[in-house]
């Protein structure tokens, strides 16, 4: 049995043809959930109609139907950006009681005629609000991707984490978590973790769809390597089968074997070098 790196295939029809290659694409989907945004407590944004923006190369971004914004938390400004993609954002500076946001909104009320559902529409930076909810859950760091997908399998094969040479976890009791658009993480109990040879970190992260990380660094007899791994104490009700596991970023440490195999490296956001 070979492991090798699989690149994904993505095919879009263009003029009637099949092709493999897509320079560019852009998406506009309904959430399907109501969508909440609150600035000093008042809710700027309540929207039923709500849609998420894919655009490579973007995180997904919220855009609302003007009717559901409250227009008394809008001032237009004279800035004004370009996208080759979608045309002319004009914006407007948000605020609630004594909060205010320069250019914390924008919209494209002329856009190019491929995205023409555009002109009513309008997006917000996400740190223009102080919470975001979807229906009654808080959503943390950007707006969730209604194609993301996450699964998490039992994984018996062995696997082990080298770092310098150093083995730092080796178990056969994994858990594989699969995101859409990234690699295989592999969860290890903490039993089987090297804890001698790991710090805890003061780093926090959250992600939209796990929840809050915790980190560790390495300490080891050359160099510390900060923050190579991460656990989810309390994730998020869709993931409770990686409560507490520990997982290492492939992209820092030497290896991560599965079965003797090392698995692939790509390059992500988490990437170092």
């Amino acid at each position: 049995m070979t492991q090798s790196l699989i690149e994904p295939i993505h095919a879009i029809k263009v003029d009637g043809a099949w092709t493999a290659s897509i320079d560019y694409h852009i998406s506009l989907e309904p959430v399907g959930r109501r969508v909440r945004g609150f600035l000093n407590g008042v809710p700027v944004v309540d929207s039923l109609s709500a849609r998420v923006m894919r655009e490579k190369g973007h995180l997904p971004v919220y855009y609302f139907p003007r009717a559901d914004v409250a227009a008394e938390c809008l001032r237009p400004t004279d800035h004004h950006t370009y996208c080759p993609h979608k045309g002319d954002a004009s914006y407007w500076t948000v605020s609630a009681g004594s909060k205010a946001v320069e250019n914390g909104a924008w919209a494209y009320l002329e856009p190019y005629p491929h995205l023409a559902a555009l002109a009513d529409l309008v997006a917000f930076y996400w740190k223009a609000m102080d919470e975001w909810w979807e229906e009654d859950e808080q959503v943390f760091v950007h707006a969730r991707d209604p194609r993301k997908s996450i699964a998490v399998v039992e994984c018996f094969r062995p696997v082990e984490v080298v770092l310098d040479g150093t083995v730092l976890a080796s178990t056969r009791r994994a858990r594989t978590l699969h995101e859409t658009d990234l690699p295989a993480r592999y969860y290890i109990p903490p039993e089987d973790v090297r804890s001698d040879l790991l710090a805890p970190s003061e780093t926090r992260t959250r992600c939209p769809y796990k929840g809050e990380a915790v980190y560790w660094s390495a300490r080891l007899p050359e160099r510390t390597v900060e923050d190579v791994v991460w656990s989810y104490p309390r994730p998020i009700a869709e993931c409770p089968r990686i409560a507490s596991l520990m997982c290492f970023f492939n992209e820092v440490v030497d290896d991560i074997l599965v079965d003797g195999v090392p698995q692939a490296k790509t390059r992500t956001p988490w990437s170092r070098d």
